[in-house]
């Protein structure tokens, strides 16, 4: 007895294994059915997780890679040339590159009709630092200040091809002394040299890229903007440092955004979505959980007789309790590690199962109506989703599975420590 009672975590850890590994038919079922279950809903989160990361990632480095670049710096004072401006931010550290570029609104006409775009007056060594750019046909940057690259989105809504003649539509101010320094269209036309893509419909549905000098000519200071584009080594944990860096030495004259400040609501859109999506799925493990109390509350019926022999035999409440709360404990933590596991195995080969499946349904779908299936509308979403796994994240997952597990099972293993081994020995 004093030996069992010297020893109770260890007695109580090795009986609780055993009842998890025995035979099926001495009630282990019920424990390893809870783990199954616990495994089943752990897979859909850890495939969400790496998606939605996968997502984001993906997205925010097109933004940030072909549309905001890592910082702007904006002198609206016009405090000192471009030339000295640029000289003073490369003395700085961990500066990858610096473009300048002019940005505004037009109108933009091709065969098929018009549409509103973002007209970015760029140099065009930036275009040779994007990551993420696909040509699909001619150059990828303007090579004269009436050539034109469109977005592929763009291309197509309009009906513009390599070659074709399309018109931009800006403002310009009227002369005051003629007509009060009222505002009227401008039309200028462009030639399509180049179309290319991101890969996310929403960035090349806006893009209307043409030269500084084709955009001295049809873009108003008034009218758009003017800012100096600024690419460091790492956008993501040291934009910030290197903003205010930039501000000290150019002084309260500039404005300096990040790209989190730039994409501040449309980034936080994103990563509430992807918060949600977790939250309703941590509701899953929970219920899968609650099924580890059920699980144990059906193994204490079960051992009815072990729980009075070891009781007679010196065992305390407190071993009885931490038999089936160490039970419920190597229940979480089977199923999380099955489930985990299975989840970064599917989450990682995410592309090729898409790509499978979709090549599955659309045979299916030729035959019967001749259309194709797309999971992922390429329109909508990135052609190839990045793989992100977020360690932090999956072992957090883990841990909050292996808690809930515990504490589900909590009550069932009190009653079970309170039992009297007298009444049990009776029952059986």
């Amino acid at each position: 007895m004093k030996r069992i009672a010297g020893n109770s975590a260890a007695v109580s850890f090795f009986i609780a294994v055993r009842y998890l590994w025995c035979r099926a038919h001495e009630g282990v079922r019920y424990l390893r059915g809870a783990a199954a279950g616990i495994a089943v809903s752990l897979i859909p989160i850890i495939i969400t997780l790496i998606v939605a990361n996968g997502m984001i990632r993906g997205i925010t480095d097109r933004y940030l890679e072909l549309g905001t670049g890592h910082i702007q710096v904006f002198d609206y004072m016009n405090l000192s040339s471009i030339e000295d401006t640029i000289e003073q931010i490369n003395e700085i550290g961990g500066i990858r590159g610096i473009w300048q570029e002019q940005r505004g609104m037009g109108v933009l006409a091709g065969r098929n009709g018009r549409v509103g775009v973002t007209v970015r007056s760029m140099e065009s060594s930036f275009w040779d630092d994007a990551d993420f750019l696909k040509i699909i046909e001619g150059s990828h940057k303007p090579q004269a200040d009436r050539d034109i690259v469109l977005g592929e989105s763009l291309a197509q809504s309009i009906g513009a091809g390599l070659g074709d003649t399309v018109r931009l539509m800006t403002l310009r101010y009227l002369e005051s002394g003629t007509s009060g320094g009222r505002m009227s269209p401008r039309t200028a036309p462009f030639t399509v040299s180049g179309i290319v893509s991101c890969g996310y419909n929403e960035l090349d549905a806006l893009w209307c890229i043409i030269s500084l000098e084709g955009g001295d000519r049809v873009l108003l200071g008034d009218q758009s903007s003017s800012s100096l584009i600024v690419k460091i080594d790492d956008p993501y944990r040291k934009a910030g440092d290197t903003a205010w860096e930039l501000y000290s030495k150019l002084g309260s004259g500039y404005s300096i955004y990040t790209w989190r400040d730039l994409l501040r609501s449309q980034y936080s859109s994103y990563e509430t979505t992807r918060q949600l999506l977790l939250f309703i799925m941590a509701l899953i493990v929970i219920v899968a959980a609650v099924n580890v109390s059920s699980a144990t509350s059906m193994l204490v019926i079960e051992r009815h007789r072990d729980i009075a022999v070891l009781k007679v035999s010196g065992q305390s409440v407190k071993g009885v309790k931490e038999i089936f709360l160490f039970g419920s404990f190597l229940t979480g933590l089977t199923g999380a590690v099955i489930g985990i596991s299975l989840g970064l195995l599917m989450g990682i080969n995410i592309n090729f199962l898409i790509h499978s499946l979709e090549k599955l349904l659309s045979f299916f779908s030729l035959l019967f109506n001749g259309t194709e299936i797309k999971i992922l509308d390429p329109g909508f979403y990135l052609e190839t989703i990045p793989i992100i796994v977020d360690w932090g994240a999956v072992l957090l997952i883990g841990i909050f599975t292996v808690l809930c597990s515990v504490l589900a099972s909590w009550i069932p293993a009190h009653k079970a420590g309170k039992l009297k081994p007298m009444e049990l020995l009776r029952k059986t």
